[in-house]
């Protein structure tokens, strides 16, 4: 499978592109980042030093990644999305220095397989969103995300839970969950886990 760079793209010649990737005008992929097979990203995102994304991810257009997130196999980053990394934000110190890089440590979102990130919503690092789940458009995601999650809002709080198919998952009669699309059959484990119990 080719690569495909449109020519406007800031690619560092110490990222490493994997094959089937394209990526679109005027992104921007900075040193040492690590693109699995497979990865669209899209206009004007840009992907920090050193992060790492698995196979088959999506980064939409504008969204901004920023180093050292993990994105695991199959991870949808929506429009303007952000993944931050600095948990205590200052341009300054208490002499109104001007901050060095090297006086702030960086810290990650990690996005486990087949999560989605919805458009505008802000994941605010240090904190890992579990596999399958789903973070709504403009949420602001403050704590970790349980596998399967629909979290929502500022600050983010789960209001439901999701299948690997994407959609929102029914409860049944017996309690458990069942996914409108393909029927896999969930179940909840104490007050914020849920496993899959039968897949389709």
């Amino acid at each position: 499978m080719s690569v495909f760079v449109h020519a406007t793209v800031d690619l560092d010649e110490r990222a490493e592109v994997s094959a089937g990737c394209k990526i679109w005008h005027y992104s921007q992929i900075r040193e040492f980042s690590r693109l699995g097979e497979g990865c669209i990203i899209g206009r004007n995102a840009y992907i920090g030093a050193g992060v790492v994304l698995g196979r088959n991810c999506k980064v939409q257009n504008h969204a901004l990644v920023y180093e050292p997130a993990v994105l695991e196999d199959g991870v949808f980053i929506g429009p303007a999305a952000v993944l931050t990394n600095d948990e205590f934000p200052r341009a300054v110190n208490p002499d109104l220095t001007i901050k060095s890089a090297e006086e702030w440590k960086p810290v990650g979102v990690t996005v486990r397989e087949g999560a989605s990130v919805g458009a505008r919503a802000v994941c605010v690092a240090p904190l890992v969103i579990g596999r399958w789940s789903t973070v709504a458009a403009g949420a602001v995601v403050t704590r970790d995300v349980p596998d399967f999650a629909l979290v929502a809002g500022v600050p983010a709080r789960r209001i439901g839970w999701m299948g690997r198919q994407g959609h929102r998952l029914v409860q049944t009669e017996t309690g458990k969950f069942r996914c409108p699309v393909d029927g896999s059959l969930y179940e909840e484990v104490g007050t914020d886990m849920l496993k899959e119990i039968e897949a389709r």
